[in-house]
C-alpha cells in the first residue's frame, strides 16, 4: 500500500471539503514550507482526524504478544507433526517475533524451527538456531535434543571432527543427567550409538575435497565505472535539456546484454502486505505468510530463519548483524511508530526513512537552501543557475541538478533531493492528505521524545528506549518541520520517481521438479541514479534486482548518441496506446516515444488490441467495433453480440482458471484438469487463437502434468505457450527467457537430453542478457546442463 489506506484518506477527505474555500485556495498554492506550517494547525491533539489516526493505529497489531506467541506456535507444532515443516518454520518465526524480550520462550522457538529445518535439509540454518536456542537459554534438562541435532548436521555437512567434538559433548551431557535412566534419554543414547558407527565409517571413507567446478560461478562481466555518474559503466554520458530533464546516452555503441548501470537503493521499504489489520476482536491471529515474513526487512535477502527486532514484532531480518545495523541506522526510531507507518502506507515511510538515513544536517542543508533563490521547476535556466551560484551546491560546470560541484552525479541524498517533486502538479487534495500525514508522524516524533535521535543528538546507548516527552505540544519544534517539510517533498517526489524491487516469488508450495514463479512487488525505493533514465513504451534496456540493487542491461544494440530508456510499467506489449497514456498521466507527461506516436498517427488497430480481441462464437472470425455491439467481420455470418456479454464470460473464465489453481495447490490434480480443460474449450469459443488468456490455460496445463510427472504432455502444452508469448513479447523478450526456463526443467525430468541441452542453451542466452550470468536462474541452467553433458556417450546418442 504506497499511500495511506482508506479510512485516513476518508479523514482527510472530509476535512479538505470542509475548510474554509480561502484556505483551501491558500493550502493549493502554499510552497512546502508553508503547508507544513498550516498543517501544523490543522492537525492538533483535540480534532476528529487525530483521534480517528489514534483509532485506525490500533487496528495494526505490532507490538510484542506472549498470547500471540503461544497461539503461532502451537500451530507450529501442529503442522511439524503433519511433517508441513515449510509451514511450520513460517509459524515458529512469527512465534518469535511476537515473544518479549528476554523471554525464556523464545529458546524453545528457535529450537522447535530448526527440528523443521533440519528436515528441510538446511543444515546451516539448524546450526544458527541450535545456537539461537542456546543464547536464549533453553532448557538445560531439554539440551541433549538440540546438541545431538547440532551434531547431526554437522555430520551431513562433512564436518567430521566437528561432529565427533560435538557428539562426545552431547554424551557427556547425557551421562552426567540425573534422569539419563529415563525413556528420552534411554532413546538419544541409542540414537547417538548410531550415529557414532556412521561418523566412524564416514571418518575412515572420507576423501580430501574436491574444488567446484570454476564454470558454476558464472561469467565474469568486463565493467569500467563511469567517472562521473556512480555506478554507471563508461559508456554513458549524463545529458540535460529543457524538454527532457536530465538524460543518459550512449556515449558508444553498446550491445545486448551489456550491463549499463548497477546500483544500491538509497532506501529501501519493504512492502507488507495486508495481513496485519485484525479483522474484528474476535479473529484469531493471522496465519498468513506475507513480503513481511518471507524476506529481510533491511537487505530484502529472503529468510529461512528471521531474526526479529527486539522491540517490535513486525520487522523481522536475515541475521543479527542485519538486524543491529537496521536499528543503528533508523529503526531505533521506527519501531515505536510501526502501527503509524503501517497506516500512512509506503511511501510516507520511505520518506522519512530517507530523511533518517540522510542525517538531519544534510537534510537541513538543503532544505534552507531550497528556500533562498528562483526554484521554479519550470523555470530550469534559473534553476541552473541558481545551482551554479550557491556555494557547494553548484551542479559542476554543466550545471546538471543533482551533481556535486566537481560535476560528479553520485547516489547520494543530494541527488534523491533534486528528484522532481512536481508541487504544482499534484492535486490540491493529494498534497493535503500527503501533508497531514507527515506532519502527523513528525508530532509522534516529538510526542514519543524521539526529537534528539531524529536530529543525531543521541549516542546510541540512549537510542534503545524512547523518551516521553515532559510536555507534549501542538507545534512542531523549528527542526521537525525541517524534517516534515523534507518528507513531504519525498512523498510528493515518490509518484514519479519511486522503483517497484520485484522478486521472481515462487507459486505453490515450491517443492515440485518444475518451479514455477511470477513477479512480485517486494519493495519501494529510491534509485537516484536510475532515475536519471526516462520512459519508453518500447525500452531498450532490462532491470533486475538483486535485495537492494539494480542492475540495468541493455536489452537491444544501442548506438552511440541514442537515449537510454526504461519502461515505467506500461508496455507496448501489454497494453493498447490509449491504456498507456492514461497510466502514464500519473508522471505528469505526455508519452512521445516513437511506439505512441507511431499507434497515435495511425488508424490501424494495435498488435495487442488484435492479438487480445475477441473472435466470432459462430465462425471464429475477429469481431470488430467500437462501441458495445460487435460484428463479426465476415459478411456472410454477420453474427453480432454485445462486448459486455463477451467481457463477462472472459471473466468467468479467469474465476474458473483461479479455481482450477487452487486445486492445483491443493493436488486435487485430476480436478484441476477438468476445470481448466473446461476453460481452454470455453475460450477458445470467443478469444482470439492468440490471446494471452489462451497462452496462460496452456502454462496452467502445462504444470498440472508436470506436477503428475507427465513430461511429454506438459512440454506439448509449454511449447503452445511459449509461441502466444512469443508472439506478444518477441522471440528475445525476458518472458520468452522464463517460458523456455520452464520448459528447459520439463525436458529435462522427462529425460529428452538433445531438446533439453538446446533449450537450456537458448534460454541461457536471452536470460543473461536481461538478468546477467550470475541471476540463480542462469546458474540452474548451467548445473542441468552439466548433467546432462556428464550422461555416458551412448545415451546422449539415444537421446
Amino acid at each position: 500500500m504506497a499511500l495511506p489506506g482508506p479510512g485516513w484518506r476518508g479523514c482527510a477527505a472530509r476535512r479538505w471539503a470542509a475548510l474554509d474555500p480561502a484556505l483551501r485556495e491558500r493550502l493549493a498554492a502554499a510552497s512546502l514550507q508553508d503547508a507544513v506550517r498550516l498543517g501544523c494547525h490543522l492537525l492538533r491533539t483535540e480534532e476528529e482526524e487525530e483521534a480517528a489516526l489514534v483509532h485506525l493505529c490500533r487496528q495494526v497489531c505490532t507490538g510484542k504478544d506472549p498470547a500471540a506467541a503461544r497461539f503461532y506456535r502451537e500451530q507450529g507444532n501442529r503442522e511439524f507433526s503433519r511433517c508441513q515443516y515449510w509451514v511450520a518454520v513460517r509459524l515458529y518465526s512469527k512465534a518469535a517475533s511476537h515473544e518479549p524480550s528476554g523471554s525464556s520462550e523464545m529458546s524453545i522457538c528457535f529450537a522447535n524451527r530448526s527440528a523443521a529445518l533440519f528436515h528441510l535439509g538446511h543444515f546451516e540454518v539448524c546450526l544458527e538456531d541450535v545456537a539461537r536456542a542456546e543464547s536464549h537459554g533453553y532448557p538445560d534438562r531439554l539440551l541433549p535434543k538440540i546438541l545431538l541435532r547440532k551434531a547431526e548436521c554437522l555430520l551431513c555437512l562433512g564436518r567430521l571432527q566437528d561432529a565427533a567434538d560435538a557428539f562426545s559433548v552431547v554424551e557427556s551431557k547425557i551421562h552426567t543427567d540425573a534422569l539419563m535412566t529415563s525413556p528420552t534419554h534411554q532413546t538419544l543414547l541409542k540414537k547417538l550409538s548410531q550415529l557414532k558407527v556412521k561418523i566412524h565409517e564416514e571418518q575412515r571413507c572420507a576423501e580430501p575435497a574436491q574444488e567446484a567446478c570454476g564454470d558454476m560461478q558464472g561469467k565474469s562481466e568486463i565493467w569500467e565505472e563511469n567517472d562521473s555518474i556512480s555506478g554507471a559503466s563508461s559508456s554513458l554520458s549524463l545529458n540535460f535539456d529543457t524538454e527532457r530533464g536530465r538524460h543518459l546516452v550512449a556515449s558508444q555503441d553498446i550491445v545486448p546484454g551489456q550491463r549499463l548501470l548497477k546500483e544500491e537503493a538509497f532506501v529501501s521499504v519493504l512492502c507488507p502486505g495486508e495481513s496485519l489489520l485484525l479483522q474484528d476482536s474476535e479473529t484469531a491471529w493471522d496465519t498468513r505468510v506475507t513480503n513481511a515474513d518471507l524476506y529481510c526487512h533491511r537487505c530484502l535477502r529472503q529468510l529461512l530463519a528471521s531474526v526479529p527486532c527486539r522491540e517490535c514484532s513486525y520487522a523481522k531480518y536475515c541475521s543479527q548483524d542485519c538486524a543491529d545495523m537496521a536499528w543503528e541506522q533508523y529503526h531505533r526510531i521506527e519501531c515505536s511508530l510501526g502501527a503509524l507507518l503501517l497506516t500512512l502506507g509506503v511511501f510516507c515511510h520511505v520518506a522519512l526513512r530517507t530523511v533518517l538515513l540522510a542525517g538531519f544536517a544534510e537534510v537541513n542543508r538543503l532544505v534552507k537552501w531550497s528556500h533562498s533563490g528562483d526554484k521554479d521547476p519550470h523555470n530550469l535556466k534559473a534553476r541552473c543557475k541558481c545551482l551554479n551560484e550557491a556555494p557547494d551546491m553548484g551542479a559542476g560546470t554543466r550545471g546538471i541538478p543533482g551533481c556535486s560541484d566537481t560535476g560528479q552525479y553520485q547516489s547520494s541524498y543530494q541527488a534523491v533531493f533534486h528528484l522532481l517533486p512536481h508541487t504544482e502538479q499534484h492535486s490540491p487534495e493529494h498534497k493535503f492528505l500527503c501533508m497531514l500525514s507527515v506532519v502527523a508522524i513528525c508530532k509522534r516524533l516529538q510526542e514519543a521524545g524521539l526529537h534528539a535521535a531524529v536530529l543525531n543528538q543521541e549516542s546510541s546507548e540512549q537510542w534503545s528506549k524512547p523518551k516521553t516527552s515532559e510536555k507534549s505540544s501542538d507545534e512542531l519544534s523549528p527542526e521537525l518541520k525541517t524534517v516534515a517539510e523534507a518528507m513531504l517533498r519525498h512523498v510528493l517526489q515518490l509518484q514519479c520517481n519511486a522503483q517497484a524491487i520485484t522478486v521472481m516469488q515462487e507459486l505453490g508450495p515450491g517443492d515440485g521438479a518444475v518451479v514455477n514463479k511470477k513477479p512480485v512487488r517486494l519493495a519501494t525505493a529510491f534509485f537516484p541514479v536510475l532515475s536519471l533514465l526516462n520512459h519508453s513504451c518500447c525500452p531498450n534496456t532490462s532491470v533486475s534486482f538483486s535485495g537492494t540493487a539494480a542492475t540495468v542491461r541493455a536489452s537491444q544494440p544501442i548506438p552511440r548518441g541514442q537515449e537510454i530508456f526504461h519502461c515505467y510499467g506500461p508496455h507496448q506489449c501489454r497494453m493498447r496506446v490509449a491504456e498507456r497514456q492514461q497510466l502514464l498521466s500519473q508522471y505528469f507527461f505526455e508519452c512521445r516515444c516513437r511506439v505512441c506516436l507511431s499507434e497515435l498517427e495511425s488508424d490501424v488497430k494495435s498488435v495487442v488490441s488484435m492479438r487480445n480481441s475477441f473472435c466470432c462464437p459462430s465462425c471464429r472470425a475477429p469481431m470488430q467495433g467500437e462501441g458495445d455491439l460487435l460484428c463479426c467481420s465476415d459478411e456472410a455470418c454477420a453474427t453480432s453480440i454485445s462486448r459486455e456479454n463477451l467481457s463477462r464470460r472472459l471473466w468467468d473464465i479467469q474465476q474458473q482458471i483461479k479455481m482450477g489453481l487452487d486445486l492445483l495447490r491443493d493436488r486435487k490434480t485430476d480436478q484441476a484438469i477438468k476445470i481448466l480443460r473446461k476453460c481452454q474449450m470455453d475460450a477458445e469459443n470467443f478469444l482470439s487463437p492468440e490471446h494471452l488468456l489462451i497462452g496462460e490455460m496452456e502454462d496452467h496445463l502445462a504444470q498440472v502434468y508436470a506436477t503428475l510427472g507427465k513430461w511429454q504432455e506438459a512440454a506439448r502444452h509449454l511449447k503452445k505457450s511459449i509461441e502466444i508469448v512469443e508472439m506478444h513479447h518477441g522471440p528475445s523478450s525476458e518472458e520468452i527467457g522464463h517460458e523456455l526456463f520452464k520448459l528447459a526443467q520439463v525436458l529435462f525430468n522427462g529425460f529428452a537430453v538433445s531438446e533439453a541441452l538446446s533449450t537450456i542453451q537458448r534460454a541461457e542466452e536471452i536470460l543473461s542478457m536481461h538478468c546477467g550470468p550470475q541471476s540463480a536462474q542462469i546458474q540452474e541452467l548451467q548445473e542441468m546442463k552439466t548433467c546432462l553433458s556428464e550422461l555416458p556417450r551412448s545415451i546422449l546418442q539415444r537421446t
